[in-house]
């Protein structure tokens, strides 16, 4: 391993722990006081999001924007049950962006794992889909912009994971070949099969321990459980 490829949420950021208990308070805080049972809300908030991000279109088009898409989230969810009201589902949706922003946390051992490949001189690229302020904020609020050489920001860069240009613009700007250079990242399209169809080592990362979906026709070069694991794999620095 010359160099890393390395994703943000739910990789080096507990992004999703705690999402359903967030919009729960959300919804008791706005929705119980007008009426709207607040554990009825968050069920069909759950299932509304399901569908929302399974398009991959409009998935890809509404993530650069997410208190947008939670807000249109929202208000689905109220019209499907019989509440038409987008001022509500506006402060639904502010309520749970805070709430995530307090849970939001590094996972156990991140920092030092990258202190432990800087000191190895392995050059690192942060490669994250995503609303540009939001990935910012998370990459300023935990300080992780000290341990990269580059930065690849889905909504500054105004095209995302699992495009090619992506991967390529990161290995470019870290001087490597893509033999040369491994990417980790919970997602096994954007940061498994598709660094892989270029050359690079894939590495999922398997938090839960379930395993490759039934055909799922990915093979990782390494599955881990978390991101310390990463400094099994033998690496050298760039050019060495």
């Amino acid at each position: 391993m010359k160099a890393l490829l390395v994703d943000l949420d739910d990789t080096l950021l507990d992004y999703t722990g705690g999402v359903d208990e967030c919009w729960l308070y959300a919804c008791e805080a706005h929705a119980g006081p007008v009426g709207i049972d607040p554990a009825g809300l968050v069920k069909t908030i759950v299932e509304t999001r399901r569908w929302f991000w399974s398009d991959p279109g409009r998935h890809r088009t509404e993530r650069i924007d997410m208190l947008r898409a939670w807000s249109r989230i929202t208000a689905h969810a109220l019209e499907r049950l019989g509440r038409t009201d987008e001022e509500l589902a506006l402060a639904i949706a502010t309520d749970f962006a805070e709430r995530r922003w307090e849970r939001m946390a590094l996972f156990p051992g991140v920092v030092v794992t990258l202190e432990a490949l800087r000191a190895r001189g392995v050059p690192l690229a942060l490669v994250t889909n995503g609303d540009a302020s939001h990935q910012r904020r998370k990459i300023d609020q935990h300080g992780l912009e000290r341990f990269f050489d580059v930065l690849v920001i889905e909504g500054e860069m105004g095209v995302g994971k699992p495009e090619e240009i992506v991967y390529r613009y990161a290995l470019s700007k870290l001087k490597v070949k893509p033999e040369d250079a491994w990417m980790v990242g919970d997602n096994l399209e954007w940061d498994v099969a598709a660094p892989q169809r270029l050359g690079l080592h894939g590495v999922w990362v398997d938090a839960g321990g379930r395993g490759l979906p039934a055909g799922a026709g990915v093979v990782p070069h390494r599955i881990i459980r978390a991101f310390p694991e990463l400094l099994e794999i033998p690496s050298e620095p760039s050019g060495a």
